[in-house]
């Protein structure tokens, strides 16, 4: 067998029979630093890259001088423009923060998020979302996750590297992937043990969902006074995140929606 897969990356993945996370970061203000987390990467065995709005643009020649054996990573780097797409088929996604945020969200550390990201069905795509260098993630971007990863740093000094941030959560990751090898199989023809039930609802699935009840809340006056709205959608979206809800319950609360939405139109129409 072959030490490399179809895109370059060491195969040994394989062996192992986990698919690795994605890793996203938000707005890499050096390429530098991007070269250095795609080295972080291909060190556990994570090749899928995706750069939201990089400051510096993409394609960066300084991100492959840093990249050493990650350069692979590098080239296959997806570019997206917001957050929102870039999560958009994932299912299961921690947002790293050194920060407190004051949204309703689990936090746990890298030894949980590694156990989880492996302990997945076949369907879930799970994904590591790191902040920007300066000021991390915002808690708009915050939401858009499903638990807040914190690594257990000296509070005298919080501040990691964001190379340093992305290997430690690989580690852990791999850590777990090597104990446990089997839970979820490599995008290689292996078998899988798939669950008896609805896929768990991606990211994708989870946004259509929020602005769909956000629209009907919107039009229905919920969000009283106007100020607090902002606060009031995260502390919806935070409370559907939780739920943890697979396709059959999104389809299900859409449709749940939509009658309700319909019930209340026929109620203005009678009335007229």
């Amino acid at each position: 067998m072959s030490r490399f897969g179809p895109d370059g990356a060491p195969s040994n993945l394989s062996q192992l029979g986990v698919r690795p996370p994605v890793a996203i970061l938000v707005e890499p203000q050096m390429g530098e630093n991007i070269g250095m987390v795609a080295r972080a990467m291909a060190n556990f065995g994570w090749r899928r890259l995706r750069l939201v709005r990089p400051r510096d643009g993409w394609p960066n020649e300084r991100a492959n001088a840093t990249a050493s054996g990650g350069v692979h990573v590098v080239e296959n780097a997806d570019l997206f423009d917001t957050l929102e797409d870039a999560l958009a088929d994932l299912s299961l996604v921690f947002a790293t923060s050194a920060r407190k945020h004051d949204l309703a969200k689990t936090v746990v550390g890298p030894m949980e998020a590694g156990r989880r990201g492996v302990e997945v069905t076949e369907e879930t795509r799970v994904g590591y979302v790191f902040g920007r260098e300066a000021w991390g993630l915002t808690n708009e971007e915050v939401a858009l996750c499903d638990d807040i990863l914190t690594l257990p740093v000296d509070p005298d000094c919080a501040s990691l590297n964001i190379a340093q941030a992305v290997i430690v959560c690989a580690y852990e990751w791999r850590k777990h992937a090597l104990e446990q090898g089997g839970a979820q199989r490599e995008e290689d023809g292996l078998p899988v043990e798939t669950a008896e039930r609805s896929p768990i609802a991606d990211k994708g699935q989870m946004v259509g969902l929020f602005s769909h009840l956000e629209g009907l809340l919107d039009a229905s006056g919920f969000f009283r006074p106007p100020e607090k709205r902002e606060g009031m959608i995260h502390n919806l979206r935070t409370l559907f995140q939780r739920a943890r809800l697979n396709e059959q319950e999104v389809r299900t609360l859409r449709g749940v929606f939509s009658s309700l939405d319909r019930a209340h139109e026929r109620g203005r129409k009678s009335k007229t």
